[in-house]
């Protein structure tokens, strides 16, 4: 399995956009179309496709965070036809990659929490819970890098 992180392109950003996750998932990450949109107004942020074998499969979003030299996790999503096959796991540990060569040395993110919520799979990569909600709610997670 080639799992890759790549940058979106005039090429590629209509069959990025069109992934998306499992019904039960949709309250907890935003379609990739709105995060691309979202994306264009942070100045700080970057975002990647993550392909398998050349194949689109998800997404992922990030921006500077405070403190400094953290990364925050904005947005992660794999598509449901490629959920189960350990393509999120590896594109996370590439994004953990990246981040410490733009001289990250935390990622922060959060979740909502719920049935269906990526809780678990996060505490699985070595988050922890930092025992606070961000304004809107969402449980917040901390991993130094």
């Amino acid at each position: 399995m080639g799992v890759e992180l790549r940058e979106v392109t005039a090429a590629t950003v209509r069959s990025i956009c069109s992934l998306e996750v499992a019904d039960e998932q949709r309250t907890y990450v935003a379609p990739v179309a709105v995060s691309i949109a979202q994306a264009h107004f942070e100045p700080t942020s970057m975002f990647r496709a993550i392909y398998a074998d050349d194949e689109p499969v998800g997404f992922i979003l990030w921006r500077s965070g405070e403190p400094p030299k953290s990364a925050y996790l904005w947005r992660f999503m794999v598509d449901r036809k490629h959920q189960g096959k350990g393509h999120a796991r590896a594109a996370m540990e590439l994004a953990f990659t990246e981040w410490r060569a733009l001289g990250f040395d935390r990622v922060i993110t959060s979740v909502v929490l719920g049935q269906h919520s990526p809780l678990g799979f996060y505490l699985s990569l070595g988050f922890t819970e930092a025992n606070e909600t961000t304004p809107h709610g969402e449980w917040v997670l901390r991993k130094t890098l």
